[in-house]
């Protein structure tokens, strides 16, 4: 055998799959590489730098298209919200921010919340409430029923026990009327005027021997002489009132009439009348210095002491624990009722704000060369080596087809 021949025959298929596997691997990594323009002077080379770095803001482009248009259509956005904002996910993202609010309230070394709370209260009584109490006076039912109520339940079946009919008896007595203040009572109420208007009175209307000595004595002298003793005689006269008090027995008598005083004893229509004076006199009140004295109330609390108190009950409170979870399943579902209505106009609101095409153009092409190369080799690593193993294996047929060609023309 003539083994120059061989190689002669030989030597196209080999050289053809060499040159077919190395070309199509040298074109795969002109995509890529390289990386940059190489020039030599002034001239730029051909092909440098790769295809897609040198198409990378042109591909950046047509990739957000292609993902926007087909990808993440507006109908398709719509769908991943849904699924973000089951109500399950809702929820249990509301809950996360509750309970990361009352922490925050918690580590809250600056007290801002007490006082933004605060400063609500107090414009909530000192301002918005007076305002809001005056306009609600003028109504004729304003109150009417709260007011009824504690007539009914309280001021009606009100009575006093045996120690408070007591002690207030006691107080009516060494307070309100103790013997010096009788004594002038008297005084003032025994003028001359008084004391003959009695005295004619006494004259006019006695009869049998009341009339005998009406007429004869009268009274004038007595009532005139009773009123200068308590001039004159001021101790005396404290000392005679005070006697009298203990042998009429006035403490016991006062306590017995208090302890049965009660306005279920009046008939239903002054009860009825009492109730609506009671009523219009608290709206009267109401709406003329209602204002005034919530203002003043206002201004006389401490709402940042009473805020921070009130946050800290807050806090600690089971009753605010335990309604998380049902305030945060409510918002769930009133959130849910709203995507569900206007979901569409949101989505196409929030398309423009989001600018997804842009984000996808400006990652593109913030990304270099060499990653792009690694992502994509990544991706169709094994497809880009099948289609040089391809080059080989054509290179290899078109060489084959090549010695034939020279066997039969030898032949």
């Amino acid at each position: 055998m003539d083994w120059s021949n061989l190689w002669f025959y030989a030597a196209p298929p080999v050289l053809g799959g060499i040159i077919g596997y190395f070309t199509n691997d040298i074109a795969i990594k002109m995509l890529f590489r390289p990386y940059r323009a190489i020039y030599i002077g002034r001239n730029r080379l051909p092909f440098t730098p790769g295809l897609i770095p040198r198409n990378q803001e042109r591909l950046a482009k047509r990739v957000a298209d292609t993902i926007m248009g087909s990808l993440l259509t507006p109908e398709e956005l719509q769908n991943l919200a849904r699924r973000l904002l089951q109500p399950e996910r809702v929820q249990a993202g509301i809950l996360w921010l509750l309970r990361l609010a009352l922490d925050q309230i918690r580590l809250d070394k600056e007290q801002k919340t007490a006082k933004i709370t605060a400063n609500i209260l107090k414009d909530l009584l000192g301002q918005s409430l007076p305002r809001l109490l005056k306009v609600l006076a003028r109504r004729e039912d304003f109150l009417e029923a709260q007011t009824n109520q504690i007539f009914d339940q309280v001021l009606l079946e009100f009575q006093l026990s045996d120690e408070q009919a007591t002690k207030l008896a006691d107080w009516l007595l060494q307070v309100v009327l103790p013997p010096d203040v009788i004594r002038q009572l008297l005084v003032d109420f025994l003028t001359d005027r008084t004391i003959q208007t009695i005295d004619e009175g006494f004259r006019e209307k006695a009869s049998g021997t009341y009339w005998v000595v009406a007429n004869l004595f009268g009274l004038r002298n007595t009532l005139t002489r009773l009123r200068s003793y308590c001039l004159d005689e001021r101790e005396a006269a404290n000392d005679r009132i005070q006697e009298l008090t203990r042998s009429l027995d006035v403490r016991n008598r006062l306590k017995t009439w208090l302890k049965n005083l009660s306005l279920q004893n009046l008939p239903v229509s002054t009860v009825r009348q009492l109730r609506k004076t009671i009523r219009d006199t608290i709206r009267s009140y109401l709406q003329t210095r209602g204002g005034e004295v919530l203002q003043g109330l206002s201004d006389s609390l401490d709402w940042e002491n009473i805020a921070s108190l009130l946050l800290n009950r807050l806090r600690n409170s089971a009753a605010v624990t335990t309604s998380l979870d049902v305030v945060s399943k409510e918002l769930a579902l009133i959130l849910e009722r709203y995507l569900e209505r206007d979901l569409e106009n949101i989505v196409a609101q929030a398309i423009p704000i989001l600018s997804i095409d842009q984000v996808i153009v400006d990652r593109v092409k913030s990304t270099s060369a060499a990653d792009l190369e690694t992502a994509v080799e990544g991706i169709v690593k094994n497809e880009l080596q099948a289609i040089v193993n391809l080059g080989g294996v054509l290179g290899f047929v078109v060489g084959s087809l090549q010695t034939l060609f020279l066997i039969f023309r030898n032949f």
